[in-house]
């Protein structure tokens, strides 16, 4: 018969997020959560049961990151020479309470672009003991050039359905979301193939107006890349792609919560108008290259022209900045970071701390709210007292 594997984690307190849990523990056998609840309903004296008692700590769902582009020594997308940078970063983001992250492409040569995506998902595929990249986001080709943002501008592509059908052929049903620009000719039919292949279609680096992103939406593209970023500023006597996915609820926002990217009263107006599950924080994290400099606030980073590529940041800093920024009640906020990106991108078993549901948890100190120990799949992969485990 076979040994059941099973770990107790005793916690201050834990957000499901939804519930707050005094006093909580949470019970895993393999993978899976299969009890929750105050930790006088648990028996210590279970033969094999590995007890992990966490004084001045509390738990979330772990953390999924569904916009990252690079983090530390690892640069994205790059498998040249052989190399895989997604078990370094996988590495490090555990250390940050990252369980699940989704590695992001910008716009590259057709062909180019299409062996990246191949290379990645095989590496996808191999599997990882640390952070999981469960699928890829493509932000482009088919993007407005007037807003690339750093992207270089002879990567930027028309919408073209045979690119579009090779990069999801050579995706291999890893590519989860497609960021496009809903005023490009053939927009509309690029959406219809996006969700034929179960791509997730994201508005972003456009110029679209409303009847432009309307449409867009009325296609079936509900998702905007980074809002307010590479997109019309919002503008009193008109409308445009940034307004209507503010204040359409049919759409899911991303937002970047670095205090560079969005000033603080913007997120808090974010918080205001968007339903709270439709918020999704992302790092959009990149790392610093040759062409990349740092200014007065080194964890943001620019081309050597002064636009903002991304920062150094991690979901452990957005949840920092979302707790003072947001004016929202912890359990929501919780959720912008964990429950709403499962949700929006279709991981059913992840996202929530109830039973039946993947062993993927962080813990956060309770005085600092800094990350102590990251659990993913049942397995400790990151512990703040252990740091080379």
């Amino acid at each position: 018969m076979e040994k059941k594997r099973r770990i107790l984690f005793l916690l201050d307190h834990c957000l499901t997020p939804y519930e707050r849990i005094e006093s909580c523990g949470i019970l895993c056998e393999k993978d899976t959560i299969i009890a929750i609840g105050g930790e006088t309903a648990f028996s210590l004296d279970e033969p094999g049961l590995q007890v992990v008692k966490l004084k001045d700590a509390y738990g979330l769902p772990g953390f999924i990151d569904t916009h990252i582009h690079g983090l530390g020594e690892s640069v994205m997308p790059d498998f040249s020479g052989g190399q895989d940078p997604l078990h370094e970063m996988s590495r490090i983001l555990a250390r940050h309470g990252v369980t699940t992250f989704f590695p992001t492409i910008v716009s590259l040569p057709r062909e180019t672009m299409i062996e990246q995506v191949d290379a990645m998902c095989s590496s996808i595929q191999s599997g990882y003991q640390y952070a999981e990249p469960q699928a890829l986001h493509l932000e482009g080709p088919f993007i407005n050039p007037q807003k690339r943002g750093d992207q270089i501008a002879s990567n930027i592509s028309p919408v073209d359905l045979g690119f579009a059908r090779e990069l999801f052929e050579a995706g291999r049903g890893r590519i989860k979301v497609m960021t496009f620009a809903p005023e490009m000719p053939n927009a509309v039919k690029l959406v219809e193939l996006m969700l034929e292949h179960g791509v997730i279609p994201s508005m972003g680096h456009s110029l679209a107006t409303e009847s432009e992103t309307l449409e867009a939406i009325e296609a079936g593209a509900h998702r905007c890349t980074y809002i307010f970023n590479a997109m019309p500023s919002i503008y009193h006597r008109s409308s445009s792609l940034t307004a209507i996915a503010l204040t359409d609820d049919r759409v899911t926002i991303e937002i970047i919560v670095d205090g560079l990217h969005l000033h603080p009263t913007i997120v808090n107006m974010i918080v205001r108008c968007k339903p709270a599950d439709k918020i999704v924080v992302i790092s959009n994290a990149v790392v610093l290259e040759q062409n990349r400099e740092t200014d007065d606030q080194p964890e943001i980073i620019r081309t050597g022209d002064g636009v903002i590529s991304g920062s150094t940041m991690t979901l452990d800093n957005s949840w920092l900045h979302l707790l003072s920024y947001g004016n929202m009640d912890v359990s929501l906020a919780a959720a912008c970071i964990s429950t709403n990106p499962a949700k929006d991108l279709g991981l059913i078993t992840r996202g929530e701390l109830r039973p039946g549901k993947r062993a993927d948890i962080t813990i956060l100190d309770t005085k600092t709210n800094r990350v102590r120990m990251t659990v993913s799949r049942g397995n400790i992969i990151y512990d703040s007292e252990n740091p080379d485990l």
